[in-house]
């Protein structure tokens, strides 16, 4: 279990961070920026989460404890059995949550701009800090190793969040959907 009993340690302020197995690495690191960017993405879809009835909050904690099994599993950067990474289970968890809430969704004939309920405009926000995310940890993996399943599940994970906020919007009835060339003057 995790304990934090000083939350200001003042090791940051020559602008370098501390990793899980103690090494400290510069804040602009891409591993760090990697963490970060799937931070700012737990805390889009905590705010969703907060909009959201009781089926559909209790979904999204479950994706964000995930998301924090994610931060844990890039903060020990040598492939260790000891520690917490990202398995699949938790991907495949994602995978048939995703199927079942798309069962009931009509089929799209257009793409869908992010807009509607507020909790659906929310989620789509928050599917575009994840799929930022997943561009970071690719170009993480190009350059370090990683556990291939984190890229995996952030890539399900975008995908659910639109699902999701599809179901948000009454099932997508309330989806707006792009019209190509609306607004064009000839």
């Amino acid at each position: 279990m995790v304990r934090l009993n000083t939350i200001t340690t003042k090791t940051g302020d020559d602008g370098t961070t501390g990793l899980a197995d103690g090494s400290r690495v510069p804040k602009y690191n891409l591993r760090i920026n990697a963490i970060g960017t799937v931070d700012e993405a737990n805390a889009a879809i905590g705010t969703a989460r907060a909009l959201v009835a009781d089926r559909e909050a209790s979904l999204l904690m479950r994706v964000q404890n995930d998301l924090f099994d994610l931060g844990a599993d890039l903060a020990v950067p040598q492939a260790r059995d000891d520690v917490l990474r990202i398995a699949p289970s938790q991907t495949e968890w994602l995978e048939a949550e995703q199927g079942k809430l798309n069962e009931a969704l009509r089929p799209l004939n257009s793409f869908v701009l992010p807009g509607g309920a507020k909790v659906a405009a929310q989620l789509h926000l928050a599917r575009t800090v994840v799929r930022r995310a997943e561009r970071v940890l690719v170009a993480l993996m190009a350059e370090e190793s990683i556990n291939p399943e984190i890229v995996r599940y952030m890539n399900r994970l975008s995908d659910f969040l639109f699902i999701l906020a599809r179901h948000c919007n009454d099932m997508g009835e309330r989806d707006v959907l792009w019209q190509p060339g609306k607004n064009r003057q000839e």
